[in-house]
């Protein structure tokens, strides 16, 4: 995949956390492919983006090489950045070590002398996804569907890549072995590069034939449809993985994992502090002096609350086991529930007379 991270987001090299999430869930909003005018391929450019530059290592690694290493290995793997890019070759610093896909490991394996190895199953991508939910569906849980079109184990070879009945053979190309050896000659002599068979994919055996379906991959594209459990107490932006529901893996390798970030859409009257839920309600003056009872919303309802007399505005009341329940956890907030006096306007006559009797008997 060409460009570069940060320019795929639009921000600058040294970019803050906030700044980098604030970008890609602009972009990701802006490209994902069940929008109108969408774009698959630009939406996984940022969500590759995004996972290299939101996590700490991948970032450092990326800050330190920048994608010369990206195509390195045709798992395209290389501490942790994914893709499949092709690299120019190994760059460190004026000097230029061969090219093509070569696994890096295997190139200092052969260099001083060590064993091949039978190469890694390529996992399959993780994919991200951003989903809304209500400030209510945040107290009490939510579920929630997304539509993905994503690779899949195709469902004829169940991802063997054979066609159902085919045996298998040894792979002509690599005789077995599951790599094939290229000799690259460099300013500081010739140097045995070890990659993964691009035949039969490191398996080192080849069906006599391919699945018609999928072509040999063990994968095909489809839309896949798949339940969310938003969990009662979840933060806003905060992230929900689900195993394995991401990019089907290559032959035998396990799929990819989901991550849905979670948005909270904000309450006109509540608002989130911890477990708490902060709300404001007015009470009349005569409630104030006199002590009585007001109506207060809550996320279950109306409810009444006592108030007793002499009450200043702006006190607060606690009503317990009206918050948020903890994630995984046993404890519930409180609605704390500010009360505000109503001081009365366009009084008649007779109330401002009383007004004033009751201002005199308080000197």
């Amino acid at each position: 995949m060409a460009g570069d991270y940060c320019n795929i987001l639009g921000i600058a090299k040294g970019a803050s956390d906030d700044e980098i999430k604030k970008a890609y869930r602009k972009l990701a909003h802006k490209y994902h492919p069940d929008k109108s005018g969408g774009d698959e391929k630009k939406f996984k450019e940022i969500n590759e983006a995004y996972q290299v530059l939101s996590d700490k290592t991948k970032r450092s690694q990326y800050d330190q090489f920048g994608r010369t290493f990206e195509g390195g290995s045709q798992s395209g793997d290389f501490g942790g950045f994914s893709g499949g890019g092709q690299s120019s070759g190994w760059d460190f610093g004026d000097f230029n070590f061969g090219g093509g896909n070569a696994d890096f490991e295997d190139i200092f394996s052969n260099i001083f002398g060590g064993g091949g190895r039978r190469s890694r199953k390529k996992r399959g991508q993780d994919i991200q996804v951003d989903v809304e939910i209500s400030f209510k569906e945040m107290v009490q849980g939510a579920q929630r569907e997304v539509n993905l079109y994503k690779s899949v184990v195709c469902d004829r070879c169940q991802g063997s890549g054979a066609e159902p009945g085919a045996s298998q053979k040894t792979c002509p190309v690599c005789k077995g072995s599951g790599r094939v050896e290229k000799v690259t000659q460099s300013f500081f002599g010739s140097f045995s590069q070890v990659s993964t068979c691009p035949e039969c994919q490191g398996e080192g055996r080849v069906p006599e034939k391919k699945c018609t379906k999928c072509g040999g991959d063990g994968k095909t594209k489809a839309e896949q449809r798949i339940k969310i459990r938003v969990p009662a107490g979840i933060s806003d932006g905060q992230t929900i993985s689900v195993r394995g529901a991401g990019e089907a893996g290559g032959k035998g390798a396990d799929s990819g994992d989901l991550y849905v970030i979670v948005h909270v859409q904000p309450h006109e009257k509540f608002i989130r502090k911890g477990l708490d839920i902060l709300s404001t309600e007015y009470m009349p003056y005569s409630v104030a002096v006199l002590g009585g009872k007001i109506e207060i919303d809550t996320l279950d309802g109306k409810l009444i609350l006592k108030i007793p007399a002499g009450t200043q505005s702006g006190e607060t009341f606690r009503v317990k086991d009206k918050g948020i329940p903890e994630l995984q956890g046993r404890k519930t907030g409180s609605q704390l529930v500010k009360v505000i006096v109503q001081v009365p306007k366009n009084l008649t006559r007779e109330q401002k007379k009383l007004v004033e009797e009751l201002g005199e008997n308080m000197l």
